[in-house]
Parts: C-alpha cells; structure tokens; sequence
C-alpha cells in the first residue's frame, strides 16, 4: 500500500516546508496550520529553545558544521503529527534527515526567485543563515535549489502575491493530501 493510500485512510501526516532563508515557511506554517487545523512547529525556534541561545550566535560557536549536526537532531527528534512544520532553511543539507520526516508526511518546498530571498533576507549573518566562508547568496541558492527539489514531493512557486494568497496556493497544492 502507497503512502498516499494509507494518509486516505486517516493517518495523521504532517506537512513539512522546506526551502531559502526568506520564502516564508515561518509566516505561511502558521497562516496553513491555523487554516487547516494543524499544530505548528518551527524547528528553528525549537533549536532557539532547547539552547537559549539566537541562531546566529549558535552558528558562530559551533561552526556551519556544529549547526548542521545540531539541527539535524533536532529534526530528527520531532515527534508529532498532523503539524505543519517550518525547518530552517540548511535543514536540507541532512537529506537523510528530511526522508526520515517523509515518514510521517509529505515535504513541500516554497520556492521563490533569488531575486525575492535577496531582497527580504537582507544580511544573511543576522538572520542565521549557514553560509560557507567566502560563498555568495547567489552561490548558496544555487547549491540549495536542486536539494530542495530533490527531496520535495510538491514545489510551490512563489511569486509577489500577499501571504494570504500564498497559503492558499499551498493548501490547493496539497488538498488532496490533507482531506480525509
């Protein structure tokens, strides 16, 4: 039996987001899980918790590296179900991480134009973002974008639309997965 036969018989899936720093998977998990009467959880805000530390300062103690390790755990050890759940954005450089969270729902990568991360990330050392010594934020979104959509069962193109407009399009994106 298909993943997709067994959720139809009322299992319980979670709707993991991945995708860049900036495409809105905080701001649209909430506005989907409140819309379909899902929990939330945001990883990053989880690692934050359990460390009582910013991201950005746990990147500098640990090392790009160190953080990795650390948030793969932390996904790893997400337990829930029917969530909407926002990983941080390098979540996707532990592919084994995300197929394991495939086993409880179905990953959906928000893909917006690197024009748009560039422009609502801003600098990318304040927002926690994991960034090798000397790459670019072209050079990252390049390395990053064939991840994401590797491991993704829906891609969802966002474009100028208000985040209202863009919950939906996640939410007719994924009906069929959702409605039991």
């Amino acid at each position: 039996m298909g993943r997709s036969e067994e959720w139809g018989r009322g299992f319980l899936k979670n709707i993991i987001l991945i995708g860049m720093p900036g495409s809105g998977k905080s701001t649209l998990g909430i506005l989907l899980a409140k819309d379909i009467q899902y929990g939330y959880i945001d990883s990053d805000s989880v690692i934050v918790a359990q460390n009582g530390k910013l991201l950005p300062e746990l990147i500098r103690e640990l090392g790009n590296d160190g953080f990795l390790d650390l948030e793969a755990r932390v996904n790893d050890s997400l337990r829930v179900m029917r969530c909407v759940i926002a990983t941080g954005g390098s979540a996707i450089y532990r592919g084994d991480v995300i197929e394991r969270m495939k086993e409880t729902g179905i990953v959906v990568y928000l893909k917006i134009p690197y024009e748009e991360m560039e422009r609502r990330l801003g600098d990318p050392g304040k927002r926690g973002v994991v960034l090798r010594e000397g790459y670019t934020l072209r050079q990252l979104y390049d390395e990053r974008a064939p991840l994401y959509a590797r491991h993704a069962d829906y891609t969802v193109e966002l474009t100028d639309g208000s985040v209202e407009e863009a919950a939906r399009l996640i939410r007719e994106t994924i009906r069929h997965e959702i409605e039991e």
